[in-house]
């Protein structure tokens, strides 16, 4: 048997060392294999290309097209750490080479959901605009100060996409009663079903929440798909949650219809981040924004540190991975995740 020690290459940019990279974690790598690590920007080309002979598995977000697989042939594994997949991979050739790409995105879910549930009721209730009447004295008490506020029990909601995060925010609905619905094109209705959940067609989907839930990841095929034709198909007074990614939107239509009061929005993603302090829609009224905090806690790095080391001791030891997230190259292939 081989005596040889393994090699990993980390490179979790634009996760830092307090994300994925804490002293237990430095010390168990540094005592499995030969640590190469890149921190503050990816790996540059250079250490990238000297390292693929050797490398064993790559933490992170590194580019490996198929010509850089060709020169890695002890390589066993990429996890990304991001959380989602990126189109700098060749996913295709990298499971024809038996190559395990994995995403830490499992870790990411249960706080944005429980994000979710929290945009979803202070849009129903109306929280921060009774803080701000309260602030400048205008405030009403009972139900005088309730008259738009409606509740999450026993509303119809809607999830548009269910991947990771859908399916960590359906339990979490569950002590509400509501009726939850699905429209996610990749997966099969009775899949659905089996999951407790009733598949509609989109346009149904949109028509029929009061609390409507955007979980969908971009892809090639979806880009700005929920645009404004559509947008305007959701009820009037709904309340409008964009957790996922911004570029499935028309974000200027979905800014615009929020800001007129056609519905109410919580936004935690954008288009572009940082958003420009000059945007105009920082201003604009009926929406609750976040800036992209929904899953940014030390609990999910927590979970992704977790989940990383205990794949990456399977792996090593010859095992599968267990954990994390296992990339379907065609889907994967189709990304287009910042």
């Amino acid at each position: 048997m081989s005596s040889r020690k393994p090699t990993i290459l980390f490179d979790p940019f634009p996760r830092n060392e307090e994300m994925v990279f804490d002293e237990a974690v430095a010390s168990e790598l540094a005592e499995l294999s030969n640590l190469v690590t890149h921190f503050g920007s990816r790996a540059p080309d250079e250490l990238v290309d000297d390292i693929l002979p050797e490398v064993d598995i790559i933490v992170g977000q590194t580019a490996m097209p198929k010509e850089r697989l060709e020169r890695a042939p002890n390589l066993k594994a990429i996890l990304n750490v991001k959380a989602n997949w990126e189109p700098n991979i060749d996913y295709v050739e990298a499971q024809s080479r038996g190559i395990y790409v994995l995403s830490a995105a499992p870790a990411m879910a249960p706080a944005v959901a429980e994000a979710c549930i929290g945009y979803a009721i202070a849009l129903g209730r109306r929280t921060v605009e009774a803080h701000d009447k309260f602030r400048l004295g205008k405030e009403k008490y009972g139900i005088a100060g309730n008259r738009s506020a409606y509740s999450l029990f026993g509303a119809k909601v809607g999830l548009l996409g269910f991947g990771n995060l859908g399916r960590a925010l359906v339990p979490l609905l569950e002590p509400f009663g509501c009726k939850v619905s699905v429209h996610d094109p990749w997966l099969s209705n009775a899949y659905l079903q089996s999951e407790g959940v009733t598949p509609l067609e989109l346009d149904d989907l949109l028509s029929t929440s009061r609390f409507l839930f955007i979980l969908a990841g971009v892809t090639v095929e979806n880009e700005g798909f929920v645009d404004r034709a559509r947008l305007e198909q959701v009820p009037e007074d709904a309340a409008v949650i964009l957790a996922s990614r911004a570029e499935v939107t028309d974000f200027d239509a979905l800014i615009d219809l929020a800001s007129q009061g056609r519905f109410r929005a919580a936004i935690d993603v954008f288009p572009e981040e940082p958003v420009p302090a000059d945007a105009p829609f920082r201003s604009a009224p009926n929406i609750l924004f976040t800036a992209h905090l929904a899953g940014g806690l030390h609990f999910s790095y927590a979970g992704i540190r977790d989940m990383m080391m205990d794949d990456i001791r399977q792996i090593l030891a010859g095992r599968a991975p267990l954990r994390m997230q296992r990339a379907e190259p065609l889907q994967a292939a189709l990304m287009r995740s910042r």
